[in-house]
């Protein structure tokens, strides 16, 4: 008998404009110690599927329409919220999408994570921290001991998701629903997250449920492939069928969508997919220098950064006893007009305070910053007012930047009114372009963040980036909670804002080959320095440096044997 064996399942949400069937006749199974990744675009269903089987979903108004979903011989469906309790965390754990709305922001890191094994497993204080701390250290929380007392915003994206994981985790369940669990995580922690799930399911005989629109992922990990569409199935079936003979066409648009090759050669989204991007490969399919396309190098910088140095202070409560992070250490960076600049490291190695420092969110400690020959470090922050409008950032977490009080139609409008871009009689048409450059349909105007899928407020997030037409864009990891053929209509927008604007952007992210598809240029950033940076196509054939040969081995291949 499978582990979990779901029939029919259909979750219909009756809202004021109707009835959404956000999963529909719904049927898969899983047994002990094998992986089902469930796939599809953002609004597909995935989440709601698996958040039905543990009432996790709002009732009203959703509301399960019929089906049965049976877990180690109960019907979860049937169980009442006392009994779902019991199996939550417990035998069923999850590793949600967004981990700064999933923790508590007023609990230490440790309290949450001892939480489940005081509840769960009975363990007394002292026990469950000695656990705890194990197990933050075994998802790569660096000084684990320390970082036991501190609280989630004082952790980056990638590491709030690695002490979700954690938590996930820490009571052994039977099943692991992981819903975009390394959306956030750079390659080489994602590598080792999903080396840690693995042993973890091979020791435990551990059933996973991974959801994720990281198909290059999902290839090297599952056994069996649902792809989900406007909440149905569209094709079920072994992973290896999926990958190496897909049959639903929708199934070939997703594997066609995902970035292959570099910005100066053929290999585009939609492109041939069969093309592995390990450094191994890479390295025996190298272009000779000499033939390796060049691009022609602009003339005039836009933005130059010398010796730039943003350490911050905290204090432990203990006189003479401060401890100094020097998140970007001595930094020195030119970008040209018109160019895509990468920036490339893990979580912690200083990327996002960068990008913040050079818009001056975060005051520097020292050093310079100059935007088309001005110098922005001494400014004042009533001095930096006309500069916002030329230089704009996309951040990495959209929930956390949107105004959850404001709609869509709000959201966007802000930046074209505040600038004097458009009027009260204009703004409206402005927005709706706007919605259309970012893929959002006309019909949400009038929503609120909330009531969007992840990779939808992601793409609100751009177009308030856009809006203003800046010369200098930010970009924090702006496709991470994106589908990947949302994905590649974004990279495909930004390319092509870049040559109708002449924009230039810093690029920051964890995904190397979005990174070697866009960018022109590439930095490497470790522990704040920068180490290596060059062309795209040189650095990814010929890496200099044993960290960044690190981090092109570990992106993952969409590649996966035939039997």
């Amino acid at each position: 008998m499978p582990l979990l064996e779901v029939d029919n399942l259909s979750t219909w949400f009756h809202t004021r404009n109707g009835v959404v069937k956000a999963v529909d006749k719904v049927s898969f199974s899983v047994d002990n110690g094998e992986t089902l990744a469930i796939v599809g675009e953002s609004g597909s269903g995935k989440s709601v599927c698996c958040y039905s089987l543990l009432g996790l979903i709002p009732m009203p108004p959703g509301r399960i329409e019929s089906g049965t979903a049976h877990f180690n011989g109960r019907d979860l469906l049937g169980l009442s919220e006392r009994q779902l309790r019991g199996i939550r965390g417990s035998q069923i754990a999850t590793i949600f999408q967004d981990p700064m709305t999933s923790l508590n922001p007023y609990l230490s890191i440790g309290e949450q994570l001892i939480e489940p094994l005081i509840y769960h497993r009975e363990l007394s204080r002292k026990d469950a921290k000695v656990r705890a701390v194990s197990m933050l250290d075994e998802v790569g929380i660096p000084e684990p001991e320390q970082r036991f007392d501190r609280y989630p915003h004082e952790f980056s994206g990638g590491m709030r998701q690695r002490v979700m994981i954690a938590m996930a985790l820490i009571a052994e369940p039977r099943l692991l629903i992981a819903d975009e669990p390394t959306t956030a995580l750079d390659v080489t922690i994602q590598a080792q997250t999903l080396k840690l799930i693995a042993d973890l399911q091979s020791r435990r005989n551990l059933a996973v449920i991974f959801i994720s629109h990281d198909l290059a992922v999902v290839a090297g990990i599952a056994d069996k492939v649902a792809v989900m569409k406007a909440g149905g199935i569209v094709e079920y079936n072994s992973a290896d069928n999926i990958f190496n003979h897909p049959q639903h066409p929708y199934t070939h648009a997703l594997l066609a969508a995902v970035p292959s090759g570099s910005k100066l050669g053929d290999h585009k989204p939609g492109g041939d997919t069969s093309q592995s991007h390990t450094l191994d490969q890479a390295l025996q399919n190298q272009t000779p220098q000499n033939q390796i396309p060049q691009t022609p190098a602009p003339q005039t910088s836009l933005l130059e950064i010398s010796h730039l140095k943003t350490w911050f202070g905290e204090t432990k409560g203990r006189k003479n006893n401060d401890t100094i992070v020097k998140a970007v250490d001595d930094v020195c960076l030119s970008v040209q007009r018109h160019e895509i600049l990468g920036i490339v490291g893990e979580s912690g190695s200083g990327k996002s305070t960068l990008g913040r420092s050079i818009l001056q969110l975060v005051k520097p400690t020292s050093g310079s910053v100059k935007f088309t020959g001005d110098e922005l470090c001494t400014l004042s922050a009533r001095a930096m007012n006309p500069y916002r409008r030329r230089m704009q950032m996309i951040f990495q977490d959209p929930y956390a930047s949107l105004n959850p009080r404001m709609s869509v139609l709000d959201a966007l409008a802000e930046p074209l009114l505040y600038h004097r871009l458009a009027n009260r009689k204009t703004v409206l048409s402005q927005v709706l372009t706007l919605m259309d450059d970012v893929g959002l349909v006309s019909s949400s105007l009038r929503k609120y963040p909330h009531e969007f899928s992840g990779g939808q407020r992601q793409r609100i997030a751009i177009g308030r980036a856009i809006a203003t037409k800046p010369e200098l864009i930010i970009a924090d990891e702006p496709v991470s909670a994106l589908d990947v053929t949302i994905q590649a209509q974004i990279l495909k927008l930004l390319l092509e804002l870049v040559d109708k604007h002449n924009l230039t952007m810093l690029f920051i992210s964890h995904d190397l080959s979005v990174v070697r598809y866009i960018c022109d240029r590439v930095a490497v950033m470790h522990q704040g320095k920068l180490i290596e940076s060059g062309d795209t196509e040189t650095l990814w054939h010929q890496p200099q440096q044993t960290y960044t040969q690190q981090l092109l081995a570990a992106v993952p291949s969409l590649l996966r044997p035939p039997n």
